[in-house]
């Protein structure tokens, strides 16, 4: 397991979609979806996620977010969590 993906343990999820759950129980790295087909995008491309955020951004609960909008949410979530890698001096 990297570093980036082990700095999620204990942190709170920085996507925040509608339904988020608190807590750090459940947070992971959730990685943007990444353009080729079978390949997992970068540690650096990715942001802290809860399960119910991962659970939406990869399609596995329904909901009626616009994509575009999950993708602004995702974003801003990947700009909190560059910040927290910063913070805990990863980067």
């Amino acid at each position: 397991m990297s570093k980036l993906r082990k700095a999620a343990q204990g942190e709170h999820c920085t996507i925040r979609l509608p339904g988020c759950l608190p807590g750090t129980e459940t947070t992971v790295l959730a990685h943007l979806p990444n353009r080729s087909i079978g390949k997992k995008n970068y540690d650096l491309n990715a942001a802290f996620a809860c399960y119910s955020c991962h659970q939406a951004l990869d399609g596995q609960r329904s909901h009626d977010f616009e994509p575009e909008w999950l993708e602004v949410m995702f974003r801003r979530g990947h700009e909190r969590t560059i910040n927290r890698f910063y913070e805990k001096g990863l980067l």
